[in-house]
């Protein structure tokens, strides 16, 4: 049963129908076409207090009249004070007012609503269960929702469009877009709606080619697509650094038009950026209409994945001169840009200045960003008294990229402390583990490595584990570390064996420290050549033309022997390569890194 409980005012409390002679049908006519034509909250104050004086409220007509008018001049308050005085209001009523609640995002009270006409014998119908279902996708609520479809099964509504179309929207915001593709595939009529709820769902869940696939099957059903629909295709595009898709559907964009819409543009420009073509996103940008922070945001956060904390600077002073306010997402995307760069005094000044310059309080993900700029930078002691003093409650996060910093800068003795304190907030997460490993790999410490292996067997957790991406003829292959399943394996391990020789020419000497087993150094160099950044380059190295770029997006944080030997790979071969990490972009041509090997 739904826990949300709504509790009507006791009787005593209720107007009763009055068992006098009604009021002339005249004057009651004149009323009811007096609220349908009121439009101000305030006029219709003026008319329920007549209303009132004139002991009209009496009559479920007018009761109800009044309360949808309050509904319509946005009066919910007043409405809702109005309706829990009506004795046995009707369905369309009980609808109207989940509706008016859901709309502008009350959920809670919305899903009290539902709770309480179950209470009052009346049978929920297919117009009750869309806004309900919606107060459950706006509250995250998978729970509550399964019961919502359990209860349109049990009230006959579950075939109706518009409530399945609700419980596709419902189930993907929760998570479960396993169940969403389940409601969808037994639609018999499959609207716009529902095709952009599983498209957006796929989307915002990670599942990137799912997207993608999907939003070509709408497109194959004759199905056109909507603005909604195209900012999740681009945001799928850019996860996976698909840029032949992101073309193609950056075309479309433009043949329909929507790329007149900045949103639309946004992520176009977005797009483009997490697939490396930082040309086209300037161009984008400086040809945008209407840019909004949105925009001049998204700006700010592509040169700082990129690297190039300078520009992302001088666009920020840019957007300011335009007269536009830096909101938090801005100097989120600027305090990272300074962390990718080194721009330690830079972060400095604009992380203590946002609040009184800009009005902009500081949140848990600026204090992040500044973490990570003194972590980076080696600062480790400033980082940790800059939480320790915070006024907010630092989180996992925030401790995780300390701790990080202790990988980066060897700082053992503060590492087990972090990772000590990280294991109380979130035992569960296999990542602090890692990294604490990791310290301890690159100090030999081989029994501590084992011990934690040990904790993570215990409690039957897995690292992550790594996958990298590339493009190639409009489809996307994906590979994890010591890949076999792949149709050209077997040339790809011979084209990395023949490389290797050739890398060792150039002064190239495998890091066994980060090989985190106790096994032999040869065996350890075996491990890492095959590392799933290396398979998928050497793909893309076998199967594109001389000096095509390759580009490769990975899960993980590259680790520094992967650095180093993409570095000496780019020398041999006639080709930039991109790799975009989990946190930033490296460009490696001619031997050199774009980041200047910072924080390697």
């Amino acid at each position: 049963m739904i826990e949300y409980r709504f509790f009507p005012l006791p009787s005593s409390k209720r107007p009763s129908l009055s068992s006098s002679t009604p009021p002339h049908s005249h004057e009651n006519s004149h009323i009811l076409s007096l609220l349908k034509s009121i439009s101000h909250s305030h006029h219709l104050k003026q008319l329920h207090a007549k209303i009132i004086t004139h002991s009209l409220q009496c009559l479920s007509s007018i009761l109800t009249a009044t309360t949808l008018s309050y509904i319509s001049t946005n009066s919910l308050d007043s409405a809702l004070l109005l309706f829990r005085s009506i004795p046995n209001p009707s369905s369309f009523l009980w609808n109207t007012m989940i509706r008016a609640c859901a709309t502008p995002g009350d959920f809670y009270l919305s899903l009290l609503l539902y709770s309480n006409l179950l209470s009052s014998g009346l049978p929920p119908d297919k117009f009750t269960f869309p806004f309900a279902l919606k107060s459950c996708a706006g509250l995250s609520n998978l729970a509550q929702g399964i019961q919502l479809h359990q209860h349109s099964i049990s009230f006959g509504c579950h075939r109706d469009p518009f409530v399945n179309a609700a419980l596709v929207d419902m189930y993907c915001k929760c998570g479960d877009v396993c169940t969403a593709r389940q409601v969808f595939d037994t639609m018999p009529n499959r609207d716009l709606v529902s095709w952009t709820s599983m498209i957006s769902g796929y989307a915002h869940n990670g599942c990137s080619i799912e997207t993608l696939d999907f939003f070509n099957n709408m497109q194959f059903s004759n199905v056109k697509a909507n603005r909604v629909g195209l900012l999740s295709v681009f945001l799928a595009c850019g996860r996976l650094g698909a840029l032949r898709k992101g073309e193609r559907f950056h075309g479309y964009a433009i043949q329909t038009g929507f790329l007149e819409d900045i949103s639309v543009a946004t992520a176009v420009l977005d797009m483009y950026s997490k697939c490396t073509n930082l040309g086209v996103v300037r161009q984008m940008f400086d040809s945008a209409n209407g840019k909004d922070v949105v925009c001049w945001s998204a700006m700010i956060a592509s040169y700082g994945y990129h690297g190039l904390g300078k520009e992302a600077i001088y666009t920020f002073d840019q957007m300011v001169n335009a007269g536009l306010k830096p909101n938090h997402a801005t100097f989120t995307c600027l305090l990272a840009a300074c962390s990718h760069s080194g721009l330690v005094e830079e972060g400095r000044i604009f992380f203590t200045t946002m609040g009184a310059k800009y009005g902009v309080a500081p949140n848990l993900n600026h204090y992040a960003c500044m973490v990570d700029i003194l972590g980076r930078a080696g600062k480790l002691q400033e980082a940790e008294e800059l939480i320790a003093e915070m006024p907010l409650e630092p989180d996992s996060s925030m401790w995780g990229s300390l701790l990080g910093a202790c990988r980066i800068h060897g700082d053992l003795e503060l590492g087990e402390k972090i990772a000590d304190r990280l294991m109380e907030l979130d035992s569960e997460y296999s990542g602090y583990y890692v990294l604490l490993s990791n310290i301890y790999a690159a100090r030999s410490r081989w029994t501590d490595v084992e011990k934690l292996r040990k904790q993570m067997s215990e409690r039957r957790m897995r690292k992550e584990q790594g996958i990298s991406l590339i493009e190639f003829n409009h489809q996307i292959h994906k590979f994890t570390i010591g890949e076999r399943s792949h149709p050209q394996s077997v040339e790809i391990y011979l084209y990395l064996q023949k490389l290797y020789p050739l890398m060792k020419q150039l002064g190239y000497v495998p890091m066994v420290e980060f090989s985190l087993h106790d096994i032999e150094d040869e065996n350890k160099e075996m491990a890492l050549s095959y590392h799933s950044e290396r398979l998928a380059i050497a793909f893309g190295l076998m199967n594109t033309s001389p000096g095509s770029p390759i580009r490769i997006v990975k899960n993980l944080r590259i680790c520094r022997d992967c650095h180093n030997a993409i570095k000496i790979i780019s020398q041999i071969v006639d080709h930039v390569i991109f790799v975009r990490d989990m946190n930033r972009f490296h460009h490696f041509e001619n031997g050199v890194c774009s980041c200047g090997d910072y924080c390697f």
